[in-house]
């Protein structure tokens, strides 16, 4: 991801580095502003990654970050969630639930980070549709693009095949067969330094 933002973006004052959120490889109040693009959610320590954006920020900075909403409020999400847990009854994969769409109560965040020293938090929901061209696209996305993969291999990895189509056909049957169309939802979350 690194290699192809640098070929997006070629600065003279922009380093690509990779690091850990949880260990900023950064000295104290270095930054005007921290973003984060739909990953704090897969943070094993919250707290500690907000931890560490609040101390790489100057003073009057800002952590700007976004996640999603519920998975019941983000509709290609929660479909081909539940077409894949039908499919699994015993032990339904929950990745989807739990991580990528388990972040997302405005209390928790904003308690979160006013409790590592974040004096005021801004949080605004935002609502979008995401189009796909057809059924299929949105299932192969969720169930061979994402950690959910692992999660239905595990369960039994000559079902990958089938548990897509499964997925294909439920998106199909909900919003149509050919060009299709959900709703989405997130928040934009902005920490700010005081």
């Amino acid at each position: 991801m690194l290699d192809h933002a640098a070929t997006l973006l070629q600065a003279p004052n922009v380093r690509w580095k990779q690091a850990d959120a949880q260990a900023l490889p950064f000295e104290d109040a270095s930054f005007d502003a921290v973003v984060c693009q739909f990953g704090v959610m897969f943070f094993p320590d919250k707290q500690q990654g907000y931890r560490e954006a609040h101390r790489v920020l100057k003073p009057g900075g800002r952590f700007v970050f976004n996640v999603w909403d519920r998975l019941e409020d983000n509709e290609f999400s929660h479909c081909v969630s539940q077409a894949v847990a039908a499919l699994f009854p015993d032990n339904p994969p929950r990745f989807l639930e739990r991580t990528p769409y388990g972040y997302f109560d405005p209390d928790v965040i904003t308690a979160e980070l006013q409790r590592v020293g974040f004096g005021r938090v801004e949080i605004e929901a935002v609502e979008k549709v995401s189009r796909a061209a057809s059924a299929r696209e949105p299932a192969i996305g969720f169930c061979q693009g994402t950690p959910l993969r692992s999660e239905i291999e595990t369960r039994d990895a000559s079902r990958l095949s089938e548990v897509t189509d499964t997925a294909a056909e439920a998106v199909a049957a909900r919003f149509g067969p050919s060009a299709v169309q959900g709703r989405m939802l997130a928040y934009v979350v902005t920490g700010h330094h005081l």
